[in-house]
């Protein structure tokens, strides 16, 4: 038994050292050291405490601490992390936002479950986005204008799709689906917090806001290519966080504010929210 245990476990590193596995198959972190044994993927830490949350999709086992059979071994080695993206990304729209290891754990579960719970991306979508709500993204294409409403029939603001951005900002906002949404008015920055219950809700107003840019920019830069344009669509903050400032003439007394840089502009507030 001990034999056969030690042939399987060099059985695995063979598949674990090939180059398509050498990072987690949905987030890109380098040395992942989990498995789901279901769909093939080599995977980390971090999302295979979301596989674990999916169990009738995704049955996950440790690379070092548990037991792994030949026929477990064989089946990995026939699939792989190349494969399992080749099937669940192969129709990925462009503007869709693909998480990393560093980004929050609303948009690695939601992305996670869009591939594998809900097979979003194994056909082309024949809308920019499809989340229910199609009459919103068609009436964004057309005007290129957030709208934002209260109680009131009428808008309370109205934003050029063109200056919006949209970042989660779980740990400022201390809520674990908590999205900043920033726009320009008179040239100045403003920002709205908001927040969904349901985690797929905001995700999917967050990839709408990407869609309807991109839509947005592709009309009007019909020559650049789609990677050119993704980078354009939203952004999180180079870096935040509290200072100390006084005014040019340094009369007044410092005060503590909340700075705020991106990558055209650099902004202080007197609190985070």
């Amino acid at each position: 038994m001990a034999a056969e245990d030690e042939k399987n476990t060099i059985l695995l590193q063979e598949v674990w050292k090939r180059k398509e596995n050498a990072m987690c198959a949905d987030c890109g972190q380098p040395d992942p050291c989990w498995v789901s044994c279901t769909l093939g993927t080599f995977i980390c830490c971090k999302c295979s405490e979301i596989h674990y949350q999916i169990p009738n999709i995704s049955e996950v086992k440790s690379i070092k601490k548990n037991c792994w059979e030949e026929s477990q071994i064989q089946f990995l080695a026939q699939h792989g992390n190349a494969l399992a993206k080749a099937t669940y990304e192969a129709h990925v729209p462009a503007y869709y936002y693909r998480p990393s290891y560093s980004d929050c754990q609303v948009l690695r579960e939601q992305w996670i479950r869009a591939k594998y719970e809900r097979k979003e991306f194994l056909e082309p979508k024949k809308v920019l986005y499809s989340n229910g709500n199609n009459s919103m993204v068609e009436f964004l294409q057309y005007l290129y204008l957030l709208f934002i409403y209260t109680n009131a029939k009428e808008p309370k603001i109205e934003v050029k799709i063109d200056t919006v951005n949209a970042m989660f900002q779980t740990e400022k906002m201390k809520h674990s689906n908590g999205l900043q949404i920033t726009y320009l008015k008179h040239n100045k920055t403003r920002n709205i917090f908001v927040y969904h219950e349901d985690g797929k809700e905001i995700v999917d107003w967050f990839n709408t806001i990407r869609a309807v840019k991109f839509h947005h920019l592709k009309v009007a830069f019909p020559g650049a290519s789609d990677q050119e344009l993704k980078t354009q669509l939203t952004r999180n903050f180079l870096r935040e966080g509290y200072m100390e400032k006084t005014g040019p003439k340094q009369k007044e007394c410092f005060k503590k504010r909340w700075f705020s840089l991106d990558h055209r502009r650099l902004m202080y507030f007197k609190d985070p929210l």
